[in-house]
């Protein structure tokens, strides 16, 4: 007989499925994973804030070239407003190129650009406009990734 054909022969399916030295972990059913597990849960919340951070990082690239707006030109406002719509503009998508790609660095920038604007909205309001409702708004979002993050860190040991 040829070669090939004795060695397949001798390949013979095992009794105990977790055997390793055969192919019955091939042959088995597949197992259902959950449909809904926190890791899921996390990926559709940071997708979720990936879009909305881009439309804010678009809304200030607008400020800067003076699309649509009524306020005063980006160029006359005062330095420090300035270099603050620069910076959100600029933090806010990088950030969200981050939590659409769902990497640990895009979470850790959003939650710096997020943290960022609550304490310049609470030292320097006239850089950037921010009401109380807004600010319980970012506030609740943060603990729902930490949350999510958590519970999806755990669900993986």
């Amino acid at each position: 007989m040829i070669g090939f054909l004795r060695r397949r022969a001798a390949i013979r399916p095992s009794p105990h499925p977790r055997d390793e030295r055969s192919d019955a972990a091939l042959r088995s059913q597949p197992q259902s994973r959950p449909s809904l597990s926190w890791s899921r849960v996390l990926i559709w919340f940071m997708r979720m804030m990936a879009l909305l951070w881009i439309a804010r990082g678009l809304s200030y690239w607008a400020v800067i070239l003076g699309a649509g707006e009524a306020a005063p030109a980006f160029e006359d406002r005062p330095p420090g407003v300035q270099t603050t719509i620069v910076y959100f503009a600029v933090i806010d998508l990088i950030a969200a190129i981050g939590l659409w790609l769902t990497t640990s660095w895009g979470g850790v920038l959003w939650l710096l650009a997020v943290m960022s604007h609550l304490v310049l909205a609470a030292f320097v309001p006239a850089a950037v406009a921010i009401n109380l409702l807004m600010g319980l708004i970012y506030c609740a979002v943060m603990v729902i990734y930490l949350g999510l993050s958590y519970l999806a860190g755990g669900e993986e040991q």
